[in-house]
């Protein structure tokens, strides 16, 4: 059973980030502030439920949530400012467009560049500990499937609807016989991740 919360005084954010791995597509984060007596033991870290079931803890999220937000930083700014860089950046987009501002941040993961003057924790493998932290996964895992899902329309042959821009031995045989397309990741060492 995932826990309520990190400590009880301050409001507590989970935040998390979908797409670092990825060659194609924005990283997009999420920020959640669930009540102190949320309980849903369906609720788990996104990568541990099926897309099915992602779907219908999104719902359960947004309607129970005190507040809630996605953001993003495309792979333009990915290539700008690093993936590490652009991950903080969506986060902290995310947690700015909260319309209940929190007291503490907790962060999936072991880095972090500080927002403003709210405090925060990094918390390695926080979405398989915190019921915050797992519904922010949800979010970021589901709205990124569905933002490369909407893109593979236009570029059928990558197969984004399936690998959702990760490096497959597929999405890389595409990028070696069709190019790059406007959403990946030109910095990444395609070198490295194609062979």
């Amino acid at each position: 059973m995932l826990k309520s919360s990190f400590q009880e005084i301050l409001i507590e954010a989970g935040v998390d980030e979908a797409g670092r791995g990825c060659l194609a597509g924005p990283v997009i984060a999420a920020a959640v502030i669930l009540p102190l007596n949320f309980s849903d033991e369906r609720l788990n870290d996104s990568k541990q439920l099926s897309e099915k079931q992602r779907n219908v803890m999104r719902s359960v999220i947004e309607k129970e949530a005190i507040a809630w937000a996605v953001a993003l930083a495309d792979n333009h700014e990915i290539d700008q400012v690093n993936i590490l860089n652009a991950s903080f950046l969506a986060m902290h987009r995310a947690i700015e467009a909260l319309k209940t501002k929190p007291g503490l941040l907790l962060i999936d993961g072991n880095r972090f560049r500080p927002y403003e003057n709210i405090q925060h924790k990094c918390i390695v493998k926080g979405d398989s500990l915190y019921q915050s932290i797992a519904a922010a996964s949800i979010l970021a895992k589901t709205y990124r499937d569905e933002f490369m899902i909407r893109i593979s329309e236009d570029y059928p042959v990558y197969l984004w609807e399936k690998n959702k821009g990760y490096p497959t031995e597929k999405h890389r045989t595409a990028i070696l016989e069709n190019g790059f397309t406007p959403f990946h990741r030109l910095s990444f060492s395609f070198q490295r991740n194609l062979f």
